[in-house]
């Protein structure tokens, strides 16, 4: 594992107690680790650590005394964790046993066994469930694993039996011993192995006695091999070759960037929910109707404040979303009156829909926007402790979008066609929109106004995104959209708001 022994180019230090940001590694060029920019390529020492495990494979299987077709995996604690994980992503495997680590609670305490968006919606049961049907084996302790007999581990058995494998599964149980890899867990382990990987050994569980050897006797370094050179400068080149590395192959299948996209805004038009209006007051403002009101989502039971704006002509059967850094507010120029472009909507006959996003407006006190977003208590300044499990306040709020348009168009008596406005600070958003919605929507504008994932400065940035960047940015949202849109940038603004 990076860190441990030889191989420490990648200090232990970094790769297993970082705690700290380093504002000198935060670049839009030669960022190192735990960065913002590394987080919007999706580079961490989970991915490191995880590829480094298929090339051990590689180098397993290259040896003439090494059977390919028979390769085991198996660890302890955070070994664990890298053996339910390289089990589930590399079909060379064929026996699996990742010992005191996959349970329903703690999943992981370590930077090596974080990743951002790895645990959003599934846990270390369905990823160690991942390697079904071939053989799976789990060990449980007097430690985080002490339930899986009752919570986990029928699951994973009933999963077993539906794909008629009972027999591939098993749980060595001894919850008297604390967190370890001990004798009695070894034991269990070479059975396991013996038996599906057709050993032969009669005595499998007897291990032979072994001489301890020193560092010298086991490092690989030495005069005629001496130690690549780690550190700083090394992290930095290592992260630039392996987005160099992607971004040919990003850029030679638009449809690697394309699913690329849609893992990482994890929203779709047709997931957003059951969503339905509710009127909470009118006023007659002489050339249009304000309505506040909210959008209620009963199946994420989730309300998005939003008003409405309905012009007193002739209603065109036009609504237009309108996205704004300011939430609702935007709609309105600093006397209350509605901003131009609105004024030039309502005029032409559009509706007009104005909306707190998350953390918008009525969602916060005194109305500011916010400029860090929540993280969960682990002081560590990793964002996968908090964007491993959580959405990001970004998609959150595309969701909130999205809501809003099924709303629409789910409404009997609703609009036939749907516009999309994002200008300045709200672009990006828009972008994300347009490309999640599909054909949902008719006319789009975006202004990015130069808005570029890779420039966020922080990793509590509300618009942080992991593997934003990986996949071609704001441009690559605008290319990849089904509809293509207005950017303001190149063009100006289109007739219909000027």
């Amino acid at each position: 594992m990076l860190g441990y022994c030889d191989n420490d180019q990648i200090s232990y230090q970094l790769a297993h107690r970082f705690a700290k940001q380093r504002p000198e590694m935060i670049s839009e060029k030669n960022w190192g680790l735990y960065t913002p920019q590394a987080e919007s390529h999706l580079q961490s020492v989970m991915m490191l650590q995880t590829w480094n495990s298929m090339r051990a494979i590689d180098f397993l299987q290259s040896l003439d005394d090494v059977d390919p077709e028979r390769i085991a995996v198996t660890g302890a604690s955070g070994g664990g964790t890298q053996t339910f994980v390289i089990s589930a992503l590399d079909p060379r495997v064929k026996v699996s046993m990742p010992a005191v680590m996959v349970s329903t609670a703690m999943q992981g305490g370590c930077t090596c066994e974080n990743s951002t968006l790895m645990r959003v919606t599934d846990g270390n049961v369905a990823f160690a469930a991942l390697f079904a049907p071939k053989p799976l084996g789990l060990t449980a302790a007097n430690d985080w694993t002490k339930e899986m007999a009752t919570k986990g581990f029928p699951e994973l058995k009933k999963t077993y039996e539906i794909l008629g494998a009972p027999d591939m599964l098993m749980l060595h149980e001894r919850t008297e011993f604390g967190h370890n890899y001990n004798l009695p867990s070894r034991q269990a382990m070479y059975r396991w192995f013996n038996r599906h990987l057709g050993l032969g050994s009669d005595a499998p569980d007897v291990e032979q006695a072994h001489k301890r050897l020193t560092d010298k006797d086991l490092t690989v370094w030495d005069d005629k091999h001496p130690k690549p050179k780690g550190g700083d400068d090394f992290e930095r080149k290592l992260l630039a070759a392996l987005r160099e590395d992607s971004a040919k192959k990003v850029a030679a299948d638009p449809e690697v960037a394309r699913r690329g996209w849609e893992v990482v805004l994890d929203s779709k038009l047709k997931d957003a929910g059951k969503v339905e209006w509710q009127l909470v007051s009118k006023k007659d403002r002489g050339s249009y109707l304000e309505m506040p009101g909210l959008h209620n989502n009963s199946t994420y039971n989730e309300q998005v404040p939003v008003v409405w704006l309905y012009p007193k002509v002739k209603w065109n059967k036009h609504a237009v979303i309108w996205l704004s850094p300011d939430g609702k507010a935007g709609l309105y120029d600093q006397n209350g009156e509605p901003r131009p472009e609105v004024k030039k909507l309502l005029a032409d006959g559009n509706s007009v829909c104005g909306m707190d996003l998350f953390l918008q407006g009525e969602f916060i006190a005194d109305g500011e926007a916010v400029s860090e977003t929540r993280r969960v208590k682990n002081p560590r300044e990793s964002a996968a402790y908090t964007l491993g499990y959580n959405r990001p306040l970004f998609v959150q709020r595309l969701h909130d979008v999205l809501s809003t348009i099924t709303m629409i168009r789910n409404d009997p008596h609703g609009a036939e066609k749907i516009d999309l406005v994002g200008l300045k600070g709200a672009g990006h958003w828009a972008a994300a929109v347009n490309f999640a919605a599909g054909e949902a929507l008719d006319r789009v504008v975006i202004e990015t106004d130069g808005f570029e994932f890779i420039k966020v400065k922080s990793i509590r940035d509300p618009d942080l995104l992991p593997g934003a960047a990986k996949y071609g940015d704001v441009a690559g949202l605008i290319n990849l959209a089904a509809k293509a849109p207005w950017v303001v940038d190149k063009k100006g603004l289109p007739d219909w708001l000027k």
